[in-house]
């Protein structure tokens, strides 16, 4: 079966308004944590991804620093983009 991440919730960590960027903590439907990185100049961006090691990565199963979650990069962003999930962690 394929690994298919799923947003449960987005929070924002820290964002500078002045110059676009935001940062965020997404916690995913199978529980693991990533911190998302995003640019807004004119549109949304995201311009990195990381894995928080609270659990092992659910692709690779490994403890430590893996790059597993760039591979979902397009599909998470899609998610935040047609799901509104920075709208709304933002007008929180």
């Amino acid at each position: 079966m394929s690994y298919r991440p799923s947003i449960a919730q987005l929070q924002v960590a820290s964002k500078n308004e002045k110059d676009g960027l935001y940062e965020f903590t997404m916690k995913l439907v199978d529980g693991t944590q990533c911190r998302v990185f995003y640019s807004k100049a004119p549109d949304w961006k995201m311009t990195a991804i990381s894995r928080l090691q609270k659990t092992p990565c659910p692709v690779c199963r490994k403890d430590f620093i893996c790059k597993c979650m760039d591979q979902w990069s397009g599909d998470l962003h899609q998610q935040m983009i047609e799901d509104e999930w920075m709208q709304k962690a933002l007008a929180e």
